[in-house]
């Protein structure tokens, strides 16, 4: 149900919700770079050259790490628009 602004009154349990779905997917992301494509899938991922090396030591090296970066933005972009649907940005 919306207030007329087209913001949802203030709902603690969806806000939670929504704010722990965004975690546990952040941190499958994060997961699946640093252990899966870095460990688990460097053998598979040995075969495919990039930037003079192979892709499995790339991820373990520079690309987890770029990964990383962009998780940082993607959950700072998604928690202020999450607060927004919710009603509890900052000014």
């Amino acid at each position: 149900m919306s207030d007329g602004t087209g913001r949802r009154p203030s709902d603690a349990t969806g806000y939670w919700k929504a704010n722990i779905r965004t975690i546990v997917g952040c941190l499958i992301v994060w997961a699946l770079v640093s252990f899966g494509f870095a460990i688990l899938l460097r053998p598979i991922l040995s075969v495919i050259p990039i930037g003079g090396t192979d892709l499995g030591f790339w991820f373990a090296q520079q690309g987890s790490i770029l990964v990383f970066l962009v998780l940082i933005f993607f959950y700072a972009w998604r928690m202020n628009k999450i607060d927004r649907e919710y009603g509890v940005e900052e000014d």
